[in-house]
């Protein structure tokens, strides 16, 4: 089986196989998936369930003629190997590697970069426009989970897609999951026409019968149209102007070669439902899917072990403080976009069901659903990760800021996030929140500031975030009481001479090193929104030198804010702001990137020396001019 997979150098190859090495192929493909994310880590159970998928998309349409859109694209392992990319699946996630998305610069085959959810209709409805103004006969096909179509953005597409003469094929693999389980009417819809896969069976093993008998086969056919027209009403997406087929066996490699032929030869748009599940052929992850989702390295003989870590996370952190408030107060309502398990609410859900709300992947609806919510007493605390926080923008300024309405949005995933790359990344929020009037920002340095500036953030009058990073801190002791942090206050954690570092979250820690060696202040903001304009305007009147670090963009950030301040109370200082900057970050080692970023000590005091050669010198005082 492996001979057979190394022959596979690009889809070109794959075509010139006969249908019947198919079945060997996705048998070799799946245990070469198997084989590889062991190792490495990533996305693992969704790859599973697109073996055979991938293989009859590429087997069937002209790649990289014909454009595949993979939705979310966590799924695209297979199609990585397939594309000339076996042999690099080693370094998947890895710095300076593969990346675990789609991307257009990695790879022609990749004909659009994806990774958040619900935009591969949008794209290849594009592409498939493209396509008639150019006159070019390329096809254009969107591959998008259940999960995925839970969107709003996904129906705007279907809804535009159905009226056009575009030939375009939306290919809905169905594996009854996202990355929680699934939530929703569309959930219960699909389920209904999953019901029909009996009737859809039977049709199949008759006309295996009947075909040995053409009188009776031609017979047969008839009433079978007859009688589906009679059971079997218009789909939703029928009704939208696609033309339907479905639902087939997602790992049945020939059929789907078979239905696919077929479809690519008709006009207009085309839907097809494709039934797969999570996990295929490795028992562990089919039973377990939500586990094996994303794992580390592991042992395929053994499976994914528990963590051995003792420290909690910062997304531990947050579940526990949200259980333990909730017991306290009865008007906390939880929610989450489908992020259940990576956002720590898998016990709170337990405990507080009625009042755990999964809105499926639908951020803006999240948001606003929230502000509903909280016109009505109630306080919603919305858990999301940062990167996500961007699709609801509008709804945060609209329907969140603008009516000044209480509601606390726990950011997981702020800063670098690494392996996930730039799609994931928590690097924006503080500047694109920070502007929007009525909101505030809150950025805990440790797990134990996480929990009280919560605590903060939940007793405030309006809209407050408090980002935190992936993973571990530094271990620091949790307090299990519920007391809040002053609003608004930094706190001088060192008292130095002449440089003063200014701190906005968990790099307050790498500073703590570097003024060990300059003899340097280091403050723990604590907010970027608002700043603690006293505690900001003693330390900038008695140090010669400011330096603010955050784990966020330098651009409008929170040491723009910062710089902003000193210019409107009139106080002149030399300041250098130290973040990211104006640049995606890879994917990768956290540890790594942070080095390479020059967000560690050694970098940061590196920049310092280089920026102010004399930073040790003396403090000159300032004086408000």
């Amino acid at each position: 089986m492996d001979a057979l997979l190394e022959q596979i150098q690009s889809p070109a190859h794959l075509r010139r196989l006969s249908r019947a090495s198919l079945p060997e192929l996705a048998m070799a493909l799946r245990e070469r998936l198997i084989q590889t994310v062991s190792q490495t880590g990533g996305h693992f159970s969704s790859n599973l369930g697109t073996v055979e998928l991938t293989l009859a998309l590429h087997y069937v349409f002209n790649t990289p003629h014909d454009r595949l859109i993979w939705d979310v694209g966590h799924q695209t392992y297979p199609h990585k190997i397939l594309t000339g990319r076996n042999a690099q699946m080693g370094s998947i996630r890895q710095q300076g590697g593969l990346s675990g998305f789609p991307r257009r610069e990695e790879s022609i085959y990749d004909a659009f970069g994806t990774a958040h959810s619900s935009t591969s209709i949008s794209a290849a409805l594009g592409m498939a426009v493209a396509a008639q103004l150019t006159g070019n006969s390329r096809k254009a096909v969107a591959i998008i989970g259940d999960g995925a179509l839970t969107a709003g953005m996904a129906y705007e597409a279907l809804n535009n897609a159905g009226a056009s003469p575009c030939d375009l094929l939306v290919v809905l693999n169905d594996n009854d999951m996202s990355i929680s389980p699934p939530v929703g009417a569309l959930n219960q819809y699909l389920a209904e026409l999953m019901s029909g896969r009996f009737y859809a069976q039977a049709k199949k093993l008759g006309g295996q019968v009947l075909r040995h008998a053409p009188p009776l086969f031609a017979l047969a056919k008839h009433i079978e149209q007859q009688t589906q027209t009679l059971i079997q009403t218009n789909t939703i997406f029928e009704k939208l102007g696609f033309t339907y087929v479905g639902p087939i066996d997602g790992h049945d490699v020939m059929g789907l070669v078979d239905a696919l032929e077929t479809i690519s030869k008709a006009k207009g748009p085309q839907f097809l439902h494709v039934v797969t599940r999570k996990g295929k052929g490795y028992e562990k992850a089919e039973m377990d899917p939500v586990t094996y989702h994303g794992p580390g390295k592991f042992d395929p003989s053994v499976g994914v072990l528990p963590a051995a870590s003792t420290k909690l996370t910062f997304t531990q952190v947050f579940g526990q403080w949200l259980c333990d408030t909730a017991a306290k107060d009865p008007r906390l309502v939880g929610i989450t976009p489908a992020m259940r398990e990576g956002s720590g609410m898998v016990a709170f859900s337990q405990r507080f069901p009625h009042r755990y709300f999964d809105v499926g992947i639908a951020e803006q609806h999240a948001v606003t659903f929230a502000a509903g919510l909280a016109c009505e007493g109630l306080k919603p605390v919305v858990a999301i990760y940062s990167t996500f926080l961007q699709r609801a923008y509008d709804q945060l300024i609209h329907d969140v800021a603008l009516q000044n309405l209480p509601v606390v949005f726990a950011l997981d995933r702020a800063g670098l996030v690494g392996a996930d790359g730039p799609t994931h990344a928590g690097m924006f929020d503080i500047a694109f929140v920070r502007c929007i009037p009525n909101m505030s920002v809150a950025c805990p340095a440790d797990e134990n500031e996480c929990r009280q500036l919560l605590s903060t953030a939940y007793a405030q009058d309006h809209a407050v975030t408090v980002r935190y990073p992936r993973g571990a801190g530094v271990g620091a002791a949790v307090q299990m009481d519920l007391s809040p942090l002053p609003f608004g206050q930094a706190q001088v954690v060192r008292a130095g001479e002449g440089l003063a570092i200014l701190c906005f979250g968990s790099l307050l820690f790498e500073a703590l090193k570097v003024a060990q060696t300059l003899n340097a202040t280091v403050v723990n903001m604590r907010w970027a929104k608002p700043l603690d304009l006293q505690t900001l305007k003693q330390v900038a009147q008695s140090h010669d030198r400011l330096v603010t670090l955050e784990d966020g963009t330098r651009m409008g950030g929170a040491g723009s804010a910062v710089s902003e301040a000193l210019q409107d109370m009139g106080i002149s200082a030399q300041l250098l702001i130290m973040g990211f900057e104006d640049e995606f970050t890879e994917h990768g080692d956290p540890g790594l990137l942070m080095q390479q970023y020059g967000l560690t000590a050694v970098g940061i005091q590196k920049r310092i020396e280089s920026h102010w050669p004399t930073a040790q010198a003396a403090p000159v005082l300032r004086r408000v001019v």
